[in-house]
């Protein structure tokens, strides 16, 4: 579902998507979906959730059963296409990676012809669901690079970030395995929203590199090497903050690393920032629930001389 009334400025003028939230977003992930929302809204971006929706199973059940993985991933697709209200197609706008990432794959596996897609229709279709191929996985990177634009988000900056260093990582499945928007190796879509929004976006070779993903939870040391070495780098490269868009990459970093071995460097979502440069409340943007505060980088002293926004 995108809409845009010829009426600009009018409420029905704004742009509207439904919004696919996951399960990360309502839990670990909140100050996402609460920077999400606030920064879509400044932007006159409408979202609307996504009624009854279900987890999209994340990427470990494709190795459990794929074909279930599927099924429980094609009824999200299902339930969205129900929403289409006689539009040629909707736009489902998916902000976790893993779930961009599952619901991408369910959707080209549906509008092929393999067994498996055969099974997951036939399943469905005992539940009174089907599939017509009407439904296109959005990331809100691809929204905002390409629906609102750069200009129309270098415009609503009231504070810019005064050149803050910024290391922009995208992680492994925002733009892998499928570059539906976004180069797979040269991600550049954060780093030019990031810089009109007045940061200095940190050249480094690290962007999507893995963070450990979910080794955290099942071999641990593994995991935290794997996400302190992304902190090191960042630091050597200059980076005083760390923008991601991936709620289980901001998780791993900002609580798996090995203190001992890497800087204290704030890891944020790139919503949060884009919400401070608008001038958005701290609050309603999710900045107090940081672990490691953003404050101290942003009040630090810029290369040039200048000082960085505030928090307030």
């Amino acid at each position: 579902m995108m809409e845009r009334s010829p009426e600009e400025g009018s409420e029905d003028a704004k742009m509207r998507f439904l919004y696919y939230p996951g399960c990360s977003l309502k839990g670990t992930g909140r100050a996402y979906e609460e920077s999400l929302l606030a920064v879509f809204e400044a932007l006159g971006v409408a979202l609307e959730e996504l009624p009854d929706w279900n987890c999209c199973g994340a990427t470990s059940y494709m190795s459990v059963d794929e074909g279930m993985a599927f099924a429980v991933a094609a009824r999200n697709l299902a339930r969205a296409e129900q929403m289409a209200d006689g539009a040629p197609y909707v736009d489902v706008v998916a902000p976790c990676s893993a779930c961009f990432m599952v619901l991408t794959k369910t959707r080209m596996c549906l509008e092929g012809s393999s067994p498996a897609a055969r099974r997951v229709l036939a399943a469905m279709k005992t539940a009174g669901l089907s599939y017509r191929g009407r439904v296109r996985v959005r990331h809100p990177l691809d929204v905002l690079l390409n629906d609102v634009g750069v200009d129309a988000v270098a415009a609503a900056v009231r504070r810019p970030l005064g050149d803050l260093a910024c290391a922009c990582y995208y992680g492994c499945q925002a733009v892998r395995p499928y570059e539906t928007f976004d180069s797979a190796h040269r991600p550049e879509s954060m780093d030019r929203l990031l810089r009109a929004a007045g940061a200095q976006v940190v050249d480094w070779p690290l962007k999507t590199r893995c963070c450990g993903g979910s080794l955290t939870g099942t071999v641990p040391p593994v995991g935290a090497r794997l996400s302190t070495l992304l902190l090191q780098e960042a630091g050597r490269r200059g980076a005083r903050v760390v923008a991601t868009c991936c709620p289980l990459c901001q998780f791993n970093l900002e609580c798996c690393t090995r203190p001992q071995e890497g800087a204290a460097i704030p890891v944020v979502f790139f919503t949060q920032l884009l919400g401070l440069a608008f001038g958005l409340p701290e609050r309603r943007i999710g900045l107090q629930r940081l672990l490691v505060p953003l404050s101290p980088a942003c009040a630090a002293e810029s290369p040039g001389g200048g000082r960085h926004v505030s928090v307030r």
